[in-house]
Formats: C-alpha cells, sequence, structure tokens
C-alpha cells in the first residue's frame, strides 16, 4: 500500500481523535510492528546502561505500598512514555492501545465533541483551530485561545492527554472552559454543549464575475477525490479568479498538500523540502497534472494554518503562483512518523522538519500574508469576513 506521511498538530480535534486527516482506514496503510518484547537482536543493537532502570523497577516492584498498581505492561508503558517526553518535542507521544484507540479519528462517520483543535505552544494549552459550524464556533472560540481551566481545573497542571480526555465527551453534555484571550481585559468564560459534528473535507462556492471560492477543511484521503469534483464543476463555469481557503485547516497528509498543489501549479516543481537528520533536503515534486495552473489565484489563511496548510501557501507564495491574503499561519514544520504495534499501542515520532521551495523552516515563526488583513472582535460578532472581501476585491482587480 502507499505510504503516507502525516503533518499534524497534536493533538489535533477534541471529539472522539487528536489527529486531523487521519481515517481509521489510513492506519492500515501504516507498518504494523511487533509489541515490545525480549530479543537478542534487539538487545545487540542497544548500548544504553539500564541496570539503574532495572534497580528502581525492582525496588518499586517489591516495596510500592499499593500492589494492585504494580502491573508490569503499565509500567512498561510509562517507562516509554518518559522516554518520549524527555525528548522535549510535544509532536513526539507514545499511546497506550486504550488511547490509540480513543484517539483515532473516523472521518467517515459523525463524530461528537466541541470541534477544537489543540496543542501545547509556550508551555500552555492553545487553541489551534476551531472547525467550521461546530460547538466551539458557536460558543466563539478562536484560535489562539489559551485554555486556563476545564471544569475549574488549571490545564497547566494536567498532561496534555488529560486536558483532552477532560474536554471531549458524549454529545448533550457540558464542558467548561476558562479561556485567556489576548487584548481581551479579562478571562471568558464558556460553557460549551458537546455535539455531533461532522467534517466536510471541501466546499465551494460562486462568488461571481467567475469568482470560486474553495473551502479546504483538512488533509485527508478523500480531499483529492472531493477537490477532483469541485474543480470538475468549476471547470464547467468558466472561472477566472480562483481563492483556496486553508484558513483553519490544522493539516493532514503531505501526499495530499502535494496532489492539491499539482492542480494549481504548471510543471514538475518542488513544493516542499524534507529535511531529516542526516541534514540532507530533499526535495518532492509537483506531477505536471495542472488543470487550473493559469488561473489568478489567492490563498486565504490565518493563525490555524498549520502544517499541511503552511505547506500549500508557503509553495503558492515562493514560486509566485498566487498570493496569500489574511493572518500569519502557525508555524508548525516538523513531519511525523506514525507506526502502530502489534499490542494496539502506537507512537509518532518527529523524523523530519519541512521546509518551502526557497527552502525556508517557518517552524514556530509561521508564514506571513501578502496582504494582512486581521479579524476584529467586531468582525466575529456580526460574521463578517473582511479576508475573503479583500480577496474578491484582490481578483475583480487583477481578472481581464
Amino acid at each position: 500500500m502507499k505510504q503516507k506521511t502525516l503533518f499534524f498538530i497534536l493533538p489535533i480535534i477534541i471529539i472522539f481523535s487528536f489527529l486531523v486527516g487521519w481515517e481509521a482506514s489510513a492506519l492500515t496503510n501504516k507498518q504494523m510492528a511487533p509489541a515490545a518484547q525480549d530479543s537478542s537482536a534487539t538487545i545487540s543493537k542497544h548500548t544504553a546502561d539500564l541496570s539503574l532502570f532495572w534497580d528502581i523497577w525492582d525496588l518499586v516492584s517489591e516495596k510500592f505500598i499499593d500492589e494492585k498498581m504494580v502491573v508490569n505492561k503499565n509500567m512498561v508503558y510509562g517507562a516509554i512514555k518518559g522516554l518520549t517526553s524527555s525528548l522535549e518535542d510535544p509532536y513526539t507521544v507514545f499511546l497506550t492501545p486504550d488511547e490509540t484507540k480513543d484517539f483515532n479519528l473516523n472521518l467517515n462517520g459523525d463524530l461528537e465533541g466541541i470541534g477544537a483543535e489543540l496543542t501545547i505552544h509556550d508551555q500552555t494549552l492553545t487553541v489551534v483551530t476551531v472547525l467550521k459550524n461546530s460547538p466551539a464556533e458557536n460558543a466563539s472560540l478562536r484560535s489562539s485561545d489559551i485554555i486556563y481551566k476545564i471544569d475549574n481545573k488549571i490545564s497547566s497542571e494536567m498532561t496534555l492527554f488529560d486536558a483532552i480526555k477532560r474536554i471531549r465527551g458524549k454529545a448533550g453534555t457540558v464542558v467548561n472552559l476558562v479561556i485567556l484571550r489576548k487584548n481581551a481585559p479579562e478571562p471568558i468564560i464558556m460553557t460549551i454543549t458537546r455535539a455531533n459534528i461532522e467534517i466536510d473535507s471541501i466546499s465551494y462556492k460562486d462568488k461571481g464575475n467567475g469568482i470560486f471560492h474553495i473551502s479546504i477543511n483538512h488533509f485527508s484521503d478523500r480531499t483529492t477525490d472531493e477537490l477532483n469534483e469541485a474543480i470538475n464543476q468549476i471547470l464547467m463555469k468558466d472561472p477566472k479568479g480562483l481563492i483556496l481557503d486553508v484558513r483553519s485547516n490544522g493539516g493532514g497528509y503531505l501526499d495530499i498538500a502535494v496532489e492539491i498543489l499539482s492542480e494549481f501549479i504548471k510543471g514538475k516543481k518542488s513544493v516542499v523540502y524534507i529535511k531529516k537528520r542526516d541534514n540532507k533536503s530533499d526535495p518532492i515534486q509537483t506531477d505536471d497534472s495542472a488543470r487550473l495552473p493559469e488561473i489568478p489565484l489567492v490563498v486565504l489563511m490565518n493563525g490555524g494554518s498549520a502544517s499541511a496548510s503552511e505547506i500549500v501557501a508557503g509553495a503558492i507564495q515562493d514560486l509566485k503562483r498566487g498570493i496569500l491574503i489574511g493572518e500569519k499561519s502557525f508555524g508548525k514544520g516538523s513531519v511525523q512518523e506514525y507506526q502502530q504495534f502489534a499490542d494496539g499501542s502506537s507512537l509518532r515520532v518527529t523524523i523530519a522538519k519541512w521546509l518551502t521551495p526557497d527552502q525556508k523552516n517557518i517552524d514556530e515563526t509561521g508564514i506571513k500574508p501578502d496582504i494582512e488583513i486581521k479579524m476584529t472582535e467586531d468582525d466575529y460578532k456580526n460574521k463578517r469576513d473582511p479576508q475573503l472581501n479583500e480577496a474578491v476585491k484582490y481578483l475583480k482587480g487583477i481578472i481581464k
């Protein structure tokens, strides 16, 4: 099967999962590795002195007061979590079988939760994106909001997964959040009722004058087919200008981002570089199948545009295929590989950085738009979209 490499913000959607762009079927595309076991072939590769580890293991096993808590498998999982956390990389994470099952996202059905994407940023629980028409959006939760309290518990005292477990839940139940927002005079208290959430990958609208607005909500296995359908419909209407909207899109598959770029960029062009620990930068190219290579293009982005969304935006900007309008993107420039093990546990490990066509590293800095248009408090309250309006205005000005 075709292997896909994921770009994601960790954790992601507070529904039944934490990875945007992951479908249950995608898990079968990954290599299934054996569960951890004693093997002379494996041990021979290792040089770490684990004598202290085993001394502590024995001491805990023999003397810990609550014998019911001394479960070998749980202690192994805890030790592995300690190993990954020692790397101080929020995107390298080990999940137990229960956590893996709990957090794998199936995009083919209804999902339950509030519809927000989160990460740890500057040691705070931070909103990356808010899904459209979700309870989180209806409650006015926004990108870059800091979740300070969850049901009166301070989030900084929780692990990332503890916070996730507290926020997600069954439709109809309620979660109370205390939000810290930049420039807000005081904390914002939100009571959000969880609901069933449907996630559409692609949608498009005719904005008049031959201008079409294509929204990409995530980069999953379905995205290419849905975009292909949308493009077929748009081509029948003689398009003059295109708006590609990746606002509040937290990412997904690298391959899908490149396939999308292949629709808009003529020829075989290097659209992203992957830089691994050997320090070599390997280019990934479009496939010379563009159906919309000449039509004027605007990409809309904001602080919730991350990883695969930034690959698209960065390539369009560097290759001068179009312009970027909106706000600076999130700044997620690392690549994670996923592996599931035979016992049901899994590992997401950072294996590389990605660079734009001009080989710029956007990690933690983001991509600046060519035309900056910020959404104001008044815009949100009155459901105005000055960023989209500016994109339409720009295209009208250059369409012949």
